[in-house]
């Protein structure tokens, strides 16, 4: 009797030790709500409206659901890993192409003492570090996000890539990423033929103290593909800076940032990818150059609510080797966010666009309200 009470109280001591040292949460996001979409203009001397209403999904936020877990191997080092996959709430569809855990895929080890080592995939240190500085709205809210103005913000995920960060050092944190592939599985160069692969190279530093937030950072991408089904080694430059302030009644956010031979997200608008240039993820057109600028504020409205508004444009100086006289792209967006509790809210959002993708008379509208949930 009394071995198997010490057994009993040996394993139990041994599991309790093995569930301090390794932790697995399961977490993630559910959003929809109902909405209306339209893109109304004209391209290329033809008309163009393409208009919908009914249930969207992960207008707030793109919904979710995610592994990440973490093992102590001693001396304060830590083995880590997330995998995260995005769906469509309206029809369980897999996001990203399909891609089981196209969101973030990766593994590393991170300590106190010298930060985290991440490889696999994830997103860029722009999206990371400037998109919920520039503007209130961060990665999220449609067309209403950073992204629209600001392309390295606009969620850029790389692929074969590792990235290193530093820990927190008085508010500041550096940040840096090389992708062997950006997109797709890294392929072999075969003597004598042209390199199959897009590098890129992601950087920046950020800074966070009581009421202050700034982010600079910079990407860099290589790639063959340009617009027009021309090839040639092409390196898509992006760097941009932003800094927001918490006055406490409000908060305000600015962002600039200067985008070169091309544009490294796709410009979706009604939730949809457009077959105009740049219409479906990055590509590359050489001697194209372009300013962006943002401009937001986000202010508490009572002990639940706030208000979130910004204006964003993207100033086209030269259009490379896209033809014709370029617009510049402005938007104005307007929401409000309501906290039933600690992980649910109520969301409405309002945007506007005009000049999409650099193409006059070419708008586009989006106004939605939504229930999201986090877990």
């Amino acid at each position: 009797m009394k071995k198997s009470l010490l057994v009993a109280a040996l394993i139990a001591g041994f599991a309790g030790v093995a569930q301090a040292e390794t932790s697995v949460t399961l977490y993630g996001i559910v959003d929809a709500g109902i909405g209306y979409e339209r893109v109304k203009g004209s391209f290329d001397d033809e008309s163009f409206e393409a208009k919908r209403t009914g249930l969207l999904s992960g207008l707030q936020s793109a919904n979710r659901w995610g592994l990440k877990g973490t093992e102590d191997l001693g001396d304060g080092l830590q083995a880590v890993f997330v995998l995260e996959n995005g769906f469509d709430l309206g029809n369980g569809e897999a996001s990203h192409g399909g891609i089981m855990f196209g969101r973030q895929a990766t593994v590393g080890l991170k300590s106190d003492a010298w930060g985290q080592l991440d490889f696999g995939r994830q997103t860029n240190i722009a999206t990371k570090y400037l998109a919920g500085v520039a503007t209130p709205f961060g990665t999220d809210f449609g067309q209403a996000r950073t992204g629209t103005t600001i392309a390295a913000a606009d969620s850029v995920r790389y692929d074969n890539m590792v990235m290193y960060q530093t820990p927190n050092f008085s508010g500041f944190q550096f940040g840096v990423g090389y992708s062997f592939n950006n997109k797709g599985s890294q392929q072999f160069k075969v003597s004598g033929n042209e390199e199959p692969n897009s590098r890129a190279w992601t950087t920046g530093l950020r800074y966070a103290n009581g009421p202050i937030a700034a982010a600079v950072t910079y990407d860099q991408l290589k790639t063959a593909e340009t617009y027009g089904d021309t090839f040639g080694d092409v390196s898509i430059k992006a760097w941009n800076l932003a800094a927001s302030y918490d006055f406490e009644v409000v908060k305000v956010y600015a962002g600039f940032g200067q985008a070169r031979n091309g544009w490294l997200s796709s410009l979706k608008y009604a939730g949809e990818s457009l077959d105009l240039p740049f219409g479906e993820g990055y590509i590359a057109n050489d001697g194209m150059k372009a300013n962006s600028y943002t401009l937001g504020l986000s202010a508490p409205v009572g002990a639940n609510g706030q208000v979130l508004a910004a204006w964003g444009m993207v100033d086209p100086k030269d259009g490379g080797l896209l033809e014709g006289d370029l617009e510049k792209q402005q938007s104005y967006s307007l929401g409000y966010t309501y906290a039933l509790s600690k992980r649910t809210n109520v969301y409405a959002i309002g945007s506007y666009v005009k000049s999409v993708a650099f193409v006059d008379d070419l708008k586009s509208t989006q106004i939605g309200v939504g229930l999201r949930h986090q877990f």
